[in-house]
């Protein structure tokens, strides 16, 4: 079986999606690139059920190798990769927080400085379009320009990262950070940072991740200060 450490990881992966409070059930996808293409998580099986060799090797074209049939989202999962050379893994999940906001169709902005971990002053939410079409890959890469993380109306949220387990971190960033600011906004709306200010996080994270070395945490799964 190709990649089958890989598919053991996705497995795992899958199976902490509850425990991290990313989905409930079979909701959430992943996939990982790999040579041929990328290794994608199956449709419609329970991940308590799921084994490596259930994980599907999807191609460029769409096409499939193995018994089962790739998540419905495939196409954002495809497409995302193809798009960015510099990501590696993609995590689709229904977090309830930000999928609370989603479903308001409205995005995370720059409440906390913590927002910049996705790459930018605001985590942008992508408008609505049904489950699985190409309309809403299309509206998932552009919220996602210039970001590693977005928020799908209506539906959830994908996190990217260069490898699966930095992409799950952040995936666990943006759903700590849409509670916070559901938790914010009883009190009315919250105050945000300027862009300026913004800015100067922003450098500062470019700096954490060139100075660190290979072992260090991504700013993504830094301890908040």
């Amino acid at each position: 079986m190709q990649h089958d450490g890989l598919r053991r990881q996705m497995v795992a992966a899958c199976r902490s999606f509850a425990e991290r409070g990313l989905s409930h059930g079979t909701s959430g996808n992943l996939s990982v690139r790999v040579p041929e293409g990328l290794l994608i998580t199956p449709s419609a099986v329970p991940y308590r059920l799921m084994e490596p060799q259930d994980i599907v090797l999807l191609r460029a074209d769409g096409t499939w190798q193995g018994p089962l049939k790739p998540s419905s989202e495939w196409r954002i999962h495809r497409d995302v990769l193809a798009a960015r050379p510099e990501v590696g893994a993609v995590v689709h999940t229904h977090s309830t927080a930000a999928t609370a906001l989603a479903c308001h169709h409205r995005g995370i902005p720059a409440f906390h400085y913590m927002v910049a971990v996705a790459g930018g002053a605001d985590i942008r939410c992508a408008p609505y379009a049904t489950f699985g079409t190409a309309a809403l890959s299309e509206a998932a890469l552009a919220a996602l320009t210039d970001r590693m993380a977005c928020l799908l109306a209506h539906h959830g949220q994908v996190a990217l990262g260069p490898t699966l387990e930095a992409a799950l971190a952040l995936a666990v960033e943006v759903e700590a950070l849409a509670l916070q600011y559901l938790a914010a906004c009883q009190l009315g709306p919250p105050p945000l940072l300027d862009g300026a200010e913004m800015a100067r996080v922003l450098a500062a994270f470019r700096d954490y991740r060139s100075s660190a070395d290979t072992t260090a945490p991504s700013p993504s799964s830094q301890q908040r200060g």
